[in-house]
């Protein structure tokens, strides 16, 4: 054996430099997208009941018997989802989307987080207030506020407002959304689909120089 054969034996193998893309995950996890599939229907079915509870007093106490409950597993699941979103490493935007609708799309997701937490804690403070039993699968549920007319007043007009905003900015995510499938065809969906498909991006070419 030559010395630079024993040379090139005993040189130490260091470790390979890894792309930093390629540890990017191109979708959410399978948990996170069931997570997020299951908190829209549960978020369209409250904004649906909470507008039904407004135009019809004749089945008022069935729509709350329902309107409760969900209200408190959207709480549950959105804390879950915000403890999951935070250990989790969301996949990268498409191309099509520049930096302000990058940031556009970052303060709407913090906006939706921050309402989807304190939708159901004013409803439940608003509840606390009224002085009136809540329980949720046969367990009673502590008050969070003082039983108190005003305090039930000022609850409820602020659920309301809350309520509204997560209507529209709601409505606008999913505007978003149909715009990038049926206009760009940029393969936005395909990060939070629970089925595969196909991204349709421009592939960036690198040039060699001669």
């Amino acid at each position: 054996m030559t010395d630079a054969a024993a040379g090139a034996s005993a040189a130490p193998d260091f470790p390979v430099p890894q792309d930093p893309v390629a540890d990017v995950p191109d979708r959410y996890t399978l948990f996170s997208r069931w997570l997020h599939w299951v908190m829209a229907v549960l978020i369209v079915a409250m904004l649906f009941i909470g507008a039904a509870m407004v135009a019809s007093l004749a089945d008022y106490r069935l729509l709350v018997s329902v309107h409760k409950p969900l209200g408190m597993a959207v709480l549950l699941l959105a804390v879950v989802r915000l403890v999951n979103r935070f250990t989790r490493r969301a996949p990268p935007h498409p191309r099509s989307m520049g930096t302000g609708e990058r940031r556009a799309a970052l303060a709407s997701e913090c906006l939706m987080y921050g309402l989807m937490v304190s939708q159901p804690l004013v409803g439940w403070a608003m509840v606390s207030a009224s002085d009136t039993p809540f329980t949720v699968l046969g367990v009673r549920v502590p008050p969070i506020a003082p039983a108190d007319p005003g305090v039930y007043s000022a609850l409820h007009e602020t659920h309301l407002v809350f309520g509204y905003a997560l209507f529209i900015l709601f409505t606008l995510h999913m505007l978003a959304v149909l715009v990038h499938v049926l206009v760009l065809r940029d393969g936005l969906l395909g990060r939070m689909a629970l089925w595969r498909t196909s991204r349709k991006e421009p592939v960036a070419v690198r040039r060699v120089s001669p």
